[in-house]
């Protein structure tokens, strides 16, 4: 625990001194190892008709292909630094620390979130839209101030969940190899998880795997959330709204933090050239999304990370 908790509070330090790794990216790499893999295997893209569970079982060979080797490598290479005692601790810290800081996307998370609340402040609508558009997969060249705020919003309580909360979970669970596997694992959701024509079946098991390595610390993400604000109105919200949305963690996530900031979210909007329309979240009287909201849900991110490292520092000190 104590080895753990050394990793993390060096990890945020990484990460808040220097950001996400803006060259060479190793999620750049896998990205593009990804890509490959499935344009070999996904024979949706050769063939109009395939039996849908051959598709399925490509999909799922694609992603052991893919995450497993790269896995264990990570967990090969931690333990043969722990073996070699002392020394071998120390860099131990030192690799865990550079595994886990690549994996955080707090500061970036924040950053993102800036870089459309600025232009907002200053009503440059354009400079938002297009800000915006670098961490939404929704349509933003039409989008007004409200929306944007909205969008933002949205994007910055649910990427609190993914980006830093999951990736710490699965590291303090499983260490190194936990955090290596969610975080590919996340990845390939992201790149597969689609339900259009590639992907439908392709990428049944990227995004299942990911619903399920999120379950647990998506819910213990939209609990501090609901500790951290309004929590009444939180947990009234992950009850009633969080079950209704499309992602079965999303939706508690971010009903949880639209309720805890008191914000109303959701609603319709266009992904892919397609309308869809989005149940809402938040509040029934709760206040319209602003840049204020934006804030908001960052402040919120910024203090359940600090419970989140307080309530680790205690448990190791306890187990110590």
């Amino acid at each position: 625990m104590l080895f753990s908790c050394s990793v993390l509070l060096c990890s945020l330090a990484l990460d808040y001194k220097f950001s996400e790794v803006s060259r060479h990216h190793p999620l750049v790499y896998f990205g593009n190892l990804a890509l490959y893999v499935e344009r070999k295997l996904n024979l949706t893209q050769s063939a109009a008709k395939v039996p849908n569970f051959s598709v399925y079982l490509l999909g799922i060979c694609a992603w052991i292909l893919v995450v497993l080797p790269i896995t264990y490598l990570s967990y090969v290479i931690e333990q043969s630094l722990i073996s070699q005692g002392l020394i071998g601790d120390f860099t131990a810290v030192i690799y865990a620390s550079i595994v886990l800081y690549v994996a955080l996307g707090w500061r970036s998370l924040l950053e993102h979130a800036a870089a459309v609340t600025k232009p907002l402040k200053a009503h440059d609508i354009e400079g938002a839209r297009k800000a915006l558009s670098m961490i939404v997969s929704r349509e933003t060249a039409q989008l007004d101030e409200c929306q944007i705020s909205n969008a933002a919003t949205e994007s910055v309580l649910e990427n609190g969940g993914d980006a830093i909360f999951s990736a710490i979970f699965w590291f303090m669970i499983l260490g190194v190899p936990g955090v290596v596997l969610y975080r590919l694992s996340n990845t390939l959701d992201a790149m597969w998880g689609y339900k259009n024509s590639r992907y439908f079946y392709f990428g049944w098991a990227a995004a299942r795997i990911d619903d399920v390595l999120n379950y647990i610390p998506a819910r213990l993400c939209a609990l501090s959330y609901a500790l951290l604000g309004n929590t009444r109105s939180a947990l009234h919200c992950w009850k009633v709204q969080g079950v209704n949305w499309k992602s079965p963690n999303a939706g508690p996530v971010m009903a949880t933090g639209a309720g805890a900031i008191n914000v109303r979210l959701g609603g319709g909007s266009v992904y892919h050239g397609q309308y869809q329309e989005r149940p809402i979240l938040g509040p029934e009287q709760g206040e319209q999304a602003t840049c204020i909201s934006v804030d908001a849900a960052c402040f919120l991110v910024n203090r359940t990370l600090t419970l989140w490292v307080v309530v680790l520092l205690a448990l190791s000190a306890w187990c110590y």
